[in-house]
């Protein structure tokens, strides 16, 4: 079982970057997927999930309004949409997997991780 986070680069402010959540050995559409990211110096902090029953999306507040979480059950992958990107948003993002219905972003009761993704955002 793998998830691989792509996507990331070195953007400038207001940039826009589409991470991707690609899982394998793993049918994702059965578990609910969050992006984490971690910045330097910083704890790790949930972005945003969707959930594995309904497909609802769920966002923290410094991911509301910015980015869209999505996910293509037919190709196995999350996304996550980063729009108005700003230096503050630098940092590691990772994509995790939970065999559970309801959304959340409680790190250790995440069954699968990915390696990360370097977003780095400046002009």
């Amino acid at each position: 079982v793998q998830l691989q986070a792509s996507g990331g680069g070195l953007v400038h402010p207001g940039d826009s970057l589409r991470l991707s959540c690609a899982a394998s050995g793993l049918p994702q559409r059965y578990y609910s997927i969050a992006w984490f990211r971690q910045a330097p110096g910083k704890k790790r902090e949930g972005l945003s999930c969707i959930s594995s029953s309904d497909g609802s999306a769920s966002y923290a507040d410094s991911a509301k309004g910015r980015f869209t979480i999505s996910r293509d059950n037919a190709k196995n992958t999350v996304y996550l949409q980063l729009n108005s990107l700003k230096p503050e948003d630098t940092a590691v993002y990772y994509c995790a997997a939970d065999y559970n219905a309801n959304c959340h972003y409680i790190e250790y009761l995440y069954d699968y991780w990915g390696q990360g993704t370097l977003v780095t955002v400046s002009s």
